[in-house]
């Protein structure tokens, strides 16, 4: 696999980038789940929202990173199995996990800054506290930070599905691009139409062959061919002497 995607296949760094994304968000989501049920003499009761704080900020700057890797090399031509319908849907809900996700780490934000102190990312560096003293700030954020990060997770759920009925029921190469995976590219099922009439090419030309009668058809045609064949056949025989004219089986003239 190359680093840049192509037609057909991600590269490398947007395969990184999509499962850096994935691992971060449900690991914040586990992680902040846990660290609310800690007891105040806990010992990772600050050191539990002091990580939680930094994957944030960590997990924003990818998201960045990733929205300009796909601004300058595009995402590969989707499957041709893919319905109209479905290429709308899988875009209106990338833009909107997009979006909840800054929306969730700006919520995040708002409560970790509330103090007016800054979200020091592991001694790395450290992010500033620019707006402060909003009236509850840290409550209202919080309810807020709540409500979309399970919004996030109900559209990661359902964008997991998606993968999998792409994978076993469509059987299209969405999961197995994604995964690395390189293979032939899918081509959507002829109908129904297309497949009851077949053109086979021989050394001097090429016949169509239609499909088989129906068993009414078959009767029919036996009845007129029986019918026919118990009719008397008028020919004429030439002889030496004469030419004479035959009509059924025993009757000269």
């Amino acid at each position: 696999t190359m680093l840049r995607n192509t037609q057909d296949s991600y590269g490398l760094i947007a395969i990184a980038l999509h499962w850096l994304v994935a691992l971060a968000v449900f690991s914040l989501f586990g992680l902040g789940l846990w660290m609310t049920g800690l007891d105040y003499y806990d010992p990772w009761y600050h050191r539990a929202p002091e990580i939680h704080k930094a994957l944030g900020v960590l997990l924003c700057l990818v998201l960045v990173a990733r929205l300009v890797w796909r601004w300058i090399n595009p995402r590969p031509r989707p499957e041709p199995t893919l319905s109209a319908l479905e290429r709308r849907a899988s875009s209106l809900a990338h833009a909107l996990l997009y979006g909840l996700l800054f929306g969730v780490m700006a919520a995040g934000y708002l409560i970790s800054t509330a103090d007016e102190r800054p979200i020091d990312v592991f001694g790395l560096f450290a992010v500033p506290a620019t707006l402060t003293g909003l009236p509850e700030q840290a409550d209202r954020a919080g309810d807020v930070h709540l409500a979309l990060a399970i919004a996030v997770l109900v559209l990661a759920g359902v964008h997991v599905l998606g993968a999998l009925k792409h994978h076993f029921i469509d059987r299209d190469r969405t999961l197995l691009r994604m995964l690395g995976r390189s293979g032939p590219r899918t081509t959507p099922p002829r109908s129904s139409s297309a497949s009851s009439t077949w053109v086979t090419a021989g050394s001097t030309g090429a016949s169509t062959t239609s499909p088989a009668p129906s068993a009414t058809r078959k009767r029919t045609l036996g009845r007129r061919r029986s019918r026919s064949s118990s009719r008397p056949r008028a020919w004429t025989a030439t002889t030496p002497n004469a030419t004479s004219t035959c009509v059924g089986p025993t009757s000269w003239t």
